[in-house]
């Protein structure tokens, strides 16, 4: 036998452990679907979830979906977040499109963005005021996501290139800036922002929290994605920028049209990585008062006594979103990567 055949039945032993193994995850999976779909609720009916001794009351989702979607924003006005959360992910969809890295992408996202935040806070247009600690759920985890990694990735790409400038300053502040924030947590970054740096700005100037948190948690990204990016720089051959200068390229020029369309290329596995990990970590803004999906889940069912057995279901759906959410992610780093491999000159 060759291959994963080998390795499962290659000897009596193997064959064993296989059987046992294969065994208890026939059983898991048999007992899974039996309490997930078999002999769930799917109604919102809490008297028949209450009765329900094995299996799975859905019924909490649908019962509860929009305080989950939403959070604590005014139930009239949810329409708004919606359009906001669909204005920021056709535009981010838009952007993964390499069609469409072009010079107009950055005005449109300024665009889409000063929209996000017209739609979310209002106060024009007619559109009534809804200050942002009202907002949470869905809207908010995927506008931190967006906009922090928005925010930081044009920052990372300066730290990376001022750790490896030829002025020993440049180098001297980018490195300490990088160590410094990334040797701590980022709960501990987002307490300063939202506490501690508050005590320190002159009186009666008082940022809000959001905003925050926003730039703690975009401080804290460009952190690890400028050593990431910094890896792609160090990957590039010196003799390419050689060449380059030699031909006349300024600095510029050659950071520009040579070194860092193959650096970016070479970490898109790295970079997406770092996306995921940041969408996660948005649960975290919760410590600081702002409801983001996870925090929504407590909202909607810890003022409710009816619905407050059931958070396992309540918990199981927001681990299902954040799953689409990164699975979509790790898919299109996969297929992004195919598509500059194949557009590579090394390729050919």
């Amino acid at each position: 036998m060759n291959g994963w055949k080998a390795e499962l039945f290659g000897s009596p032993a193997r064959a064993l452990v296989t059987a046992v193994l294969l065994a208890l995850l026939a059983w898991a999976g048999w007992h899974a679907l039996n309490w997930a779909l078999l002999q769930a609720i799917f109604r919102p009916d809490a008297a028949a979830c209450r009765a329900l001794e094995h299996g799975a009351c859905w019924g909490v989702v649908a019962e509860k979906w929009r305080p989950l979607l939403f959070g604590r924003y005014p139930f009239e006005e949810q329409w708004r977040p919606a359009l906001a959360t669909a204005l920021l992910s056709i535009t981010t969809l838009l952007s993964a499109w390499p069609r469409s890295w072009r010079w107009w992408l950055a005005p449109l996202w300024l665009v889409v963005l000063a929209l996000t935040v017209l739609l979310m806070g209002g106060g024009a247009l007619g559109l009534a005021h809804v200050p942002t600690n009202r907002w949470g759920g869905l809207p908010l985890t995927i506008g931190l996501a967006v906009v922090g990694l928005a925010l930081a990735f044009p920052l990372a790409l300066a730290l990376a290139l001022a750790r490896r400038a030829s002025w020993w300053p440049a180098r001297l502040l980018s490195a300490g800036t990088i160590e410094l924030v990334r040797g701590v947590p980022l709960i501990s970054v987002l307490f300063m922002a939202s506490y501690l740096l508050p005590l320190l700005w002159p009186a009666g100037w008082r940022p809000d929290v959001l905003l925050r948190v926003l730039a703690g948690l975009a401080l804290f990204v460009a952190a690890y994605l400028a050593e990431i990016i910094r890896g792609g720089l160090q990957a590039v051959p010196r003799g390419q920028v050689d060449a380059a200068m030699a031909m006349g390229f300024s600095r510029w020029q050659v950071q520009r049209h040579i070194v860092l369309p193959q650096a970016l290329r070479m970490v898109v596995p790295a970079l997406t990585n770092n996306a995921v990990g940041t969408l996660k970590d948005t649960s975290l803004v919760t410590i600081v008062g702002l409801f983001e999906l996870t925090g929504a889940l407590s909202l909607a069912l810890g003022g409710d006594p009816t619905w407050r057995p059931f958070y396992l279901e309540g918990y199981l759906f927001v681990a299902l979103v954040y799953w689409c959410l990164c699975f979509g992610l790790s898919r299109y780093s996969a297929w992004l990567e195919r598509r500059l491999a194949a557009d590579s000159p090394n390729s050919l």
